[in-house]
């Protein structure tokens, strides 16, 4: 039987004769530590690179005081998340800002209020250096209590009103976005436009709602009908807004999941698209967007990007803690004209 050997892993002191440095520079530079001149710098890291010298992390933290991991919260059930593409790629862009900067992903989702205590005790122990979350909901605490915590945060989106005063957060132009919407719909000639909005505890739901009424003033309300941001509910609204108004001509959806749902139950009532009803969602999702039939007119928004700036404010947070928090994003949005308006 053959035996197993383990080569011995490099040491600090190993990385220190290689660089021609002492060990304690080679410890400040491998804990992100300041006071090192940039030429000991290269040579340090050159010759952690060639012995393949990997740092402990237990003895990192008790220099930077840092764990190396930040807590990602999503504040839905596990099924939603695993279902709509849009957590995907919301994490996909948080997971790759996060890799870039050395720190690992803990991921965490929150079917109810009932778990909140232990999101709590979670970022006041010590474990992470930061949260980031995202889906929040106006009829819960989270917000409130993820504000209230003890470790540096971000939210995606904008948290509830009253909820975290001057929290940072990153969102898009959900309002402008939903206005360029309607906007190409009235200059298409299209004159009865039902909304499928979002859940009315999400602040995006109620932004697109509100640019939808900043161009349709004096809207009819019998072209409003809720959903909740899946398929299922989009093909709902889209059956109850053809029998309460069936002479309605477009459709915009404040997300592409229902926008889908719409455009499969306009198609299964022999409706064309967009002749007799024109549809237009909200993501640009292109899995979603483009693998309907007809492909969607939708509003993008860079989901992915804004991931991975709700990293960089953190890490801003986390880099210069002694400076004031960090400002809010808000990105732009674009209107992606295809078959379906």
């Amino acid at each position: 039987m053959l035996e197993q050997t383990m080569t011995p892993r490099p040491t600090l002191e190993e990385v220190a004769a290689r660089a021609g440095v002492s060990r304690a520079t080679v410890s400040r530079v491998v804990n992100g530590g300041s006071g090192v001149r940039q030429p000991l710098i290269d040579k340090v890291r050159k010759a952690v690179d060639e012995l393949g010298y990997v740092p402990n992390q237990a003895a990192r933290s008790l220099v930077t005081q840092r764990t190396g991991a930040v807590a990602v919260i999503i504040a839905e059930p596990e099924f939603r998340v695993f279902s709509d593409p849009f957590f995907e790629r919301h994490v996909r862009g948080i997971s790759r800002e996060l890799s870039a900067n050395d720190l690992q992903l803990v991921l965490l989702w929150v079917e109810g209020e009932s778990e909140h205590g232990r999101i709590a005790r979670y970022l006041s122990g010590g474990h992470v250096d930061g949260a980031l979350a995202f889906s929040l909901h106006s009829d819960d605490q989270l917000a409130h209590l993820i504000a209230h915590s003890r470790v540096p945060y971000v939210f995606g989106g904008r948290p509830p009103v009253g909820s975290a005063p001057g929290a940072p957060y990153v969102d898009c132009d959900n309002r402008g976005g939903a206005r360029a919407a309607v906007s190409h719909l009235v200059s298409a000639g299209r004159s009865r436009i039902a909304h499928i909005a979002g859940p009315s505890d999400q602040a995006s739901a109620v932004d697109r709602a509100a640019g939808y009424h900043d161009v349709l003033i004096d809207g009819d309300p019998t072209l409003l009908q809720p959903g909740d941001f899946t398929e299922e509910s989009g093909a709902r609204a889209m059956a109850a807004l053809l029998y309460r108004c069936p002479g309605l001509d477009a459709v915009f959806a404040a997300n592409d999941l229902m926008a889908r749902g719409a455009v499969r139950t306009l198609l299964e009532r022999g409706l064309r698209i967009p002749e007799d009803v024109a549809v237009v969602g909200f993501d640009d999702m292109e899995d979603v967007a483009s693998g309907t039939v007809p492909a969607l007119t939708t509003v993008r928004q860079d989901i992915e990007d804004m991931g991975r700036l709700m990293v960089r404010l953190l890490m801003r947070l986390l880099d210069h803690p002694e400076r004031p928090g960090a400002d809010s994003v808000i990105l732009p949005t674009a209107l992606v004209q295809r078959q379906s308006s």
